[in-house]
């Protein structure tokens, strides 16, 4: 399968993707590559005096100066995980290939584990997905959506009844830098100018022209110049936000046509995962989970951590 959106990129089909990992250990030996292509080395210290462990037992290797055992998953997303590597990368393969994301229902049939431990590898793999803070030099787009079902479709005694349009939902933010069409964007407490503001500047260089909407929350950025949505104006010039709007369109694919419910508490981990998969859409597939895998190092996310305050997980 060819990655999305990109038809001249070099893909991988369900039968390769088999030939590649017929075995835990064939993915063990990708897994050690992308992280350790000169050679391993300890996670904890960093040195390379390594011993391998014969029976592979408590872990496959070990460290001589630190006298640590460790693996491929340790200082990883993957860290404790009781999932097999194999079923670790068809999950990285199936989140680079499917254009609008992957559900925990999807991961629980195709790799045949349970939809607890699905959502909570899925939400794994998105939190090595996350932004890397790259300046962008411009010009560049800000605009800002909300995320989050309608009023109008919610069971009576899920209503805030307060209003519709944005009532219940979660705001969030985005910049896209057009000489590159990468794109950064996270979920954002509100849209004032004390929020919007800092936003944008934390993710362009000095000086970078900014085009945005008429919204007051971006007035008094330097060099902005602005389209005026509310008098259906959509186009003035170079001043445009078509660029993002494409953007949220595809993140709200992601929720009505796959996810179903984003949680604000967990919003920001799937606007990642699709802020990313645009910004890499130019990799070929090997390569883009080559990137995925990379990612997952020097991350972690517990189960605690994710569930602190919150219910376990999407029950159906």
């Amino acid at each position: 399968m060819a990655g999305p959106g990109r038809s001249h990129r070099q893909g991988i089909s369900l039968i390769e993707l088999a030939e590649m990992f017929p075995t835990d250990d064939s993915a063990r030996v990708w897994f050690e590559s992308q992280r350790w292509p000169d050679g391993t080395e300890c996670p904890r210290c960093g040195g390379s005096k390594v011993a391998q462990v014969p029976s592979g037992k408590p872990m496959p290797w070990r460290c001589r100066p630190c006298r640590k055992y460790f693996s491929v998953r340790t200082g990883t997303v993957m860290e404790r995980s009781k999932i097999s590597l194999k079923k670790w990368a068809f999950a990285i393969y199936l989140t680079a290939t499917n254009l609008k994301g992957v559900s925990s229902l999807k991961l629980h049939r195709d790799l045949k584990i349970t939809q607890k431990s699905a959502w909570f590898m899925a939400h794994r793999i998105r939190e090595a997905l996350a932004d890397g803070g790259h300046l962008f030099e411009g010009p560049v787009e800000a605009d800002e959506t909300f995320v989050g079902g309608k009023e109008i479709n919610k069971h009576a005694n899920r209503k805030l009844r307060a209003g519709r349009g944005k009532v219940g939902k979660t705001a969030v933010a985005g910049v896209l830098d057009r000489a590159t069409g990468q794109v950064s964007a996270d979920v954002v407490p509100d849209l004032s100018k004390a929020t919007l503001q800092p936003f944008v500047e934390a993710r362009t260089v000095p000086g970078a022209k900014v085009y945005t909407d008429e919204w007051w929350g971006y007035r008094d950025l330097p060099n902005r110049e602005a389209v005026r949505h509310g008098v259906g104006q959509w186009v003035n010039g170079q001043a445009h936000t078509n660029g993002l709007e494409s953007f949220w369109s595809m993140l709200k694919r992601s929720y009505h046509g796959v996810h179903h419910h984003m949680s604000p508490k967990h919003l920001a981990r799937y606007v990642h995962e699709v802020a990313t998969r645009q910004n890499l859409r130019e990799l070929d597939t090997r390569d883009l989970m080559g990137e995925i895998a990379a990612r997952m190092i020097g991350r972690r996310l517990t189960y605690g951590k994710l569930t602190a305050g919150g219910p376990a997980y999407p029950k159906r």
